[in-house]
């Protein structure tokens, strides 16, 4: 078994304290992200699963063996960096064996494990290269390979697609999520990616100023994040607010605008924060005006930023839109995709 668990964990530097009591389970063979801005914690906390980090106070385990005080080796875990880290003097074959070497794994099992690993990345015909020789991807699937002929009890990812173009991002996440289908072990995925954590990651955990802000499925948090930074960080583009007031069982917006809500068990007067998505927002001929600024065409979908109640917003339509800048189009709100969040404690009502 290669479960994870975080057991109120502390990390401070000096008097800074960067994680605030973390505690979390990973269960056997589950494919955990950690999101969240720069600062946040996320990459502070994986090195402390690694060993590379010294933890202030609290319990890590693996496989329910306490491992706070054993070096990253005897951890059994193994790491992809941003970076790769490759050797640039060995070849892909030797890149990938280095650690069975290391452990005086014997040559006959070191070629069946590269060659497996090989196999499963489609590096085969790359194994005599060297790094230099290689494009970003495929450097990439080198360091990947190079933790699969371990076979850890954990994968720990830093970052790993930070370095690449777009359209290869789009491809190694692909090719990521199908090996852990493949394999089964237990993954703990950093990025400050949400795209890439949303089609990854069996369950998301959000962190901000050191703290957990909400673990739960991609689309759970999608669908109901439990307070104003998640809902803002989890989706692209971000969920629009709105400021205003709880009258009469509808919303009121500072420049007067009346949104009708699906409910009227908010008490008036509440103020409270509107959030709604930029797709769940849609034309209509009797609505509200949206005010539009500019018109991003994307092919497939259309992106309108401009102000509706007097805020600025986004929103994505499947229409192409014929506009100008300053111009109104009439829209409405999906009122039962609506969020509402208490102006107060930011959270969602």
């Amino acid at each position: 078994m290669s479960e994870l668990q975080i057991r109120d964990v502390h990390k401070k530097y000096g008097s800074l304290e960067v994680i605030h009591g973390i505690s979390l389970d990973v269960a056997d063979g589950e494919f955990i992200a950690l999101v969240g801005p720069s600062g946040c914690g996320k990459s502070t906390l994986l090195r402390m699963i690694a060993g590379l980090e010294d933890i202030t106070s609290g319990e890590i385990s693996i496989g329910g063996r306490t491992v706070n005080r054993l070096a990253p080796k005897h951890r059994d875990i193994a790491m992809v960096f941003q970076t790769y880290a490759l050797y640039p003097h060995m070849n892909v074959e030797d890149n990938m064996s280095f650690s069975l070497r290391l452990a005086k794994i014997d040559q006959k099992e070191r070629e069946e494990r590269v060659g497996r690993a090989a196999d499963i990345l489609g590096l085969r015909p790359y194994l005599k290269r060297f790094p230099r020789q290689l494009s970003g991807g495929q450097r990439q699937r080198v360091a990947m390979g190079r933790a699969i002929v371990r076979d850890p009890a954990i994968y720990l990812f830093d970052e790993p697609l930070s370095n690449l173009d777009s359209k290869l991002r789009v491809a190694m996440r692909s090719e990521i999520k199908e090996n852990h289908q493949r394999l089964r072990t237990t993954t703990v995925y950093v990025t400050h990616d949400q795209i890439e954590a949303m089609t990854m990651a069996d369950r998301i955990v959000v962190l901000h100023g050191g703290k957990i802000e909400q673990v739960g499925a991609p689309l759970d948090l999608y669908d109901k994040p439990d307070n104003l930074f998640v809902a803002s960080f989890i989706g692209s583009p971000a969920m629009n607010f709105i400021d205003g007031t709880i009258t009469s069982g509808k919303f009121l917006a500072a420049d007067g605008t009346t949104i009708s809500l699906k409910s009227d068990l908010i008490e008036d007067g509440r103020r409270v924060q509107l959030g709604i998505r930029p797709e769940h927002i849609y034309l209509c001929e009797e609505g509200i005006p949206l005010y539009v600024r500019t018109i991003e065409p994307t092919g497939a979908e259309t992106q309108i930023h401009g102000l509706l109640a007097g805020v600025p917003v986004v929103a994505i339509f499947r229409e192409r839109i014929n506009a100008h800048p300053g111009q109104p189009i009439m829209v409405g709100l999906d009122t039962s995709r609506t969020h509402l969040f208490d102006a107060a404690t930011a959270r969602r009502i």
